[in-house]
């Protein structure tokens, strides 16, 4: 896959009708320090796209980056975050809810999760919930940077057995800073574009 042209193309907060696209979505969900906004960039190529900040909790929409024209790249409000009130945090998991329950053109879901850390109940609760509204997510496994190499495959397996993940789920270890991972992200896209032109 070779990334092109890339726009932000709308953005929804809590009470936006969301976009009724034509080309086929990706969304990448996470926890907010997650390191989801690096990965976005990393991915379509841009130094800072997907705004990283050290404040976590900052994605508070639904973002849909239109990618080559030919799909979209979608970035959800990042969940979990201690500070945030109570009302807050339902809010957010409800746009996360209804965009898993009303889109019409996604085609995969990435949950990402910290390497570095057991999943949280909240990353549980994700993963339960994708499930749930028909999706096989793919787990990306990042700050890889974080780790000893010969720590990875131990990592790897915590993150799919504190997920109870499926046997066939993907978990791909992922580093902002050297890129490894990126090649089989996008080798994922390609394969899942190729099916659904079938």
């Amino acid at each position: 896959m070779i990334i092109k042209t890339v726009n932000l193309e709308t953005v929804c907060g809590v009470t936006s009708k969301l976009p009724d696209n034509m080309l086929p979505e990706i969304a990448f969900a996470g926890k907010s320090n997650v390191g989801k906004s690096s990965l976005i960039n990393a991915i379509m190529n841009r130094k800072s796209l997907a705004r990283t900040s050290s404040q976590p909790g900052k994605t508070q929409t639904i973002n849909f980056y239109n990618v080559n024209d030919a799909f979209y790249l979608v970035d959800l409000p990042g969940y979990g975050y201690a500070r945030a009130n109570e009302q807050v945090k339902a809010q957010w998991g409800k746009m996360i809810e209804r965009y898993l329950h009303s889109s019409k053109q996604l085609k995969a879901v990435f949950l990402l999760i910290d390497i570095r850390h057991d999943p949280s109940a909240n990353d549980r609760e994700m993963y339960q919930w994708m499930l749930h509204y028909g999706y096989h997510p793919i787990i990306i496994a990042t700050k890889l940077d974080k780790i000893n190499r010969s720590q990875i495959a131990k990592h790897v397996k915590a993150v799919r057995d504190g997920l109870e993940a499926e046997k066939e789920t993907s978990v791909i270890p992922f580093s902002a800073l050297s890129k490894q991972g990126r090649d089989e992200i996008y080798d994922l896209l390609d394969t899942l574009f190729a099916e659904s032109d079938n």
